[in-house]
């Protein structure tokens, strides 16, 4: 298949596009800068000059592939305007995705969150739809579920459009600005590792080269209007993260009250995140897809040199 990407050189993107090379797609990045440019060749893809603003662009760069998959978000909006203003920015692209593929029947795979099925009591499924999002959720992570909705939708304008829903700690090597640097940074800062209340509250961790073949899974063979998920460990309670953290920096484990002052005071913008609870199954996408997670587990992860490195 001939493949268009763009995040191409992120967190995720620089592992998608090798994945799929060495499946034997051709695959086409976007490049906004020189040294984007240059990485995406170094990677083997061919080069599309742009920017996600140019939705003419996005649109003829989608159909002349033969699928698309969208992992690039406009992370230069969120000093200014938030993850609302990131979610503003994307809707648009991905309904000039939608007019592009339309009727084709072509692929169109998504990045998406594993939260935004919400915290139902019980493991979210692939089954679980997005929770509606509105301006009553603004500032929060459940804004960009319209992104997702959307997504989903195009599958009744014969795209094959689908979300991977990517857990909340996307582990390796190239792990720069995810939550789990901000976590081992704040206890850098504070001298202890803080962890909410009990610590029982789950959350959930994939290795990044794990998402990528999931991405190339979904290309080929997804179906239409489908959630799938991206998460290795299904379950991990916040307590076992923060101890793995300490024994690392040799830091002291210490619980931070559930209260309204305590856990901003200690976790910043991320304390209405680490409170909550985010356990998930990948049974469906395993079944359905035959993805295995065969990378390392999280804490397993830890010592692979980037979170800690060695002096």
């Amino acid at each position: 298949m001939r493949v268009f990407v763009t995040g191409g050189t992120g967190h995720s993107g620089s592992y998608i596009v090798p994945e799929l090379i060495a499946a034997g797609h051709e695959v086409t990045g976007l490049a906004r800068s020189d040294t984007a440019a240059a990485a995406l060749s170094a990677l083997g893809a061919k080069v599309r000059r742009g920017s996600l603003q140019d939705l003419d662009g996005l649109k003829e760069a989608a159909a002349d592939s033969d699928g698309v998959i969208h992992v690039a978000h406009r992370q230069d909006l969120l000093p200014s305007g938030g993850l609302d203003a990131v979610a503003a920015a994307e809707l648009p692209i991905m309904l000039a995705y939608g007019e592009a593929l339309a009727g084709t029947g072509k692929p169109l795979v998504a990045a998406g969150s594993i939260g935004s099925g919400g915290d139902l009591g019980r493991p979210v499924t692939e089954a679980d739809p997005a929770l509606p999002s509105g301006d009553e959720y603004k500032g929060t992570l459940r804004i960009r579920n319209v992104v997702e909705t959307s997504v989903i939708g195009l599958a009744e304008q014969g795209v094959r459009s689908s979300i991977v829903r990517i857990a909340n700690i996307a582990h390796g090597t190239t792990d720069r600005a995810g939550f789990l640097p901000v976590l081992i940074a704040l206890a850098k800062e504070k001298g202890y590792v803080g962890y909410p209340g009990d610590g029982a509250n789950l959350w959930n961790a994939v290795h990044i080269r794990d998402v990528a073949s999931l991405f190339r899974l979904a290309l080929e063979k997804g179906l239409a209007g489908k959630y799938w998920h991206a998460v290795g460990d299904g379950g991990i309670p916040f307590r076992e993260i923060a101890e793995a953290i300490g024994s690392r920096l040799d830091l002291p484990v210490v619980s931070v009250p559930v209260d309204v002052l305590m856990v901003p005071g200690y976790f910043g913008f991320l304390a209405n995140i680490v409170t909550q609870s985010y356990p998930a199954s990948n049974l469906i996408t395993r079944q359905t897809l035959g993805w295995e997670p065969a990378q390392p587990g999280l804490l397993a992860d830890l010592d692979n040199g980037l979170y800690f490195p060695a002096g």
